[in-house]
């Protein structure tokens, strides 16, 4: 009988000590992801790297390099004399498994179809279901850092801007977060763009709380910007 017993309460251990887990871990992460529910596809160990998939004509400050970096991380080298200053991140979401922005292209006007086509027909609709996208995120940020800093730090968005990203159209926003009593506690610059059957988030900013997609002083963040904006409008989109 004992031993039944202990096999039963290993039963229910070997169940919930994954779940209290996940339920658990997040608390304690210290990269802020805030994004519209939605559901990443990250590239698998036959995938690669993305970024050497799209990457198109790079640019990049006079001796500063930009290179999609090693291993299967999304994520876009910027460095110089062989010293990382910073890297740009980019998620994947499947519009399949994406049921928050189907409905943002239905309510913009644009059928529930798998063979519509975006680039051209619906090229406005689109950028609308995107700014709605953005509104969303930012709605679900200024919530974020409301709840996190109050009133230390005043943080301000950026307006959606629509830019070219490759042969598509997109989204350019972002935003600030001015610390009380002086000076940038972190900034903010994405990229989003949908390609008919994909939804493409790139990230990057100055940010001590972000592990990824990010630079570590403020001012490389400022000189590498106009760069970043020449990379995503060079972009091999859609695939």
């Amino acid at each position: 009988m004992l031993r039944v017993y202990h096999l039963l309460i290993g039963f229910i251990l070997f169940v919930l000590i994954p779940l209290g887990a996940k339920l658990i871990l997040p608390y304690f992460s210290t990269t802020k992801v805030v994004q519209p529910s939605a559901v990443v596809e990250l590239p698998s160990p036959s995938d690669g790297n993305i970024w050497k998939k799209i990457l198109g004509n790079t640019a990049a400050p006079t001796g500063w390099q930009v290179a999609a970096c090693e291993g299967n991380a999304p994520l876009l080298c910027v460095s110089s004399k062989e010293e990382l200053l910073g890297t740009v991140e980019i998620g994947v979401y499947p519009l399949a498994n994406n049921q928050d922005f189907q409905k943002k292209l239905v309510a913009a006007g644009i059928p529930p179809s798998s063979k519509v086509e975006y680039q051209t027909t619906y090229q406005s609709q689109v950028l609308t279901a995107l700014k709605a996208w953005v509104a969303d995120y930012y709605t679900v940020l200024l919530k974020d850092r409301q709840s996190e800093y109050g009133n230390q730090i005043v943080f301000s968005v950026y307006p959606a801007q629509p830019v070219t990203i490759g042969r598509l159209q997109g989204i350019r926003y972002g935003f600030t977060g001015v610390k009380q009593q002086g000076g940038v506690q972190e900034q903010h610059i994405n990229h989003v763009v949908f390609d008919g059957t994909t939804l493409y988030v790139m990230t990057t900013a100055f940010d001590p709380g972000s592990q990824t997609g990010k630079f570590e002083k403020l001012e490389n963040l400022a000189i590498f910007q106009p760069y970043l904006y020449a990379i995503a409008a060079n972009l091999r989109l859609p695939q």
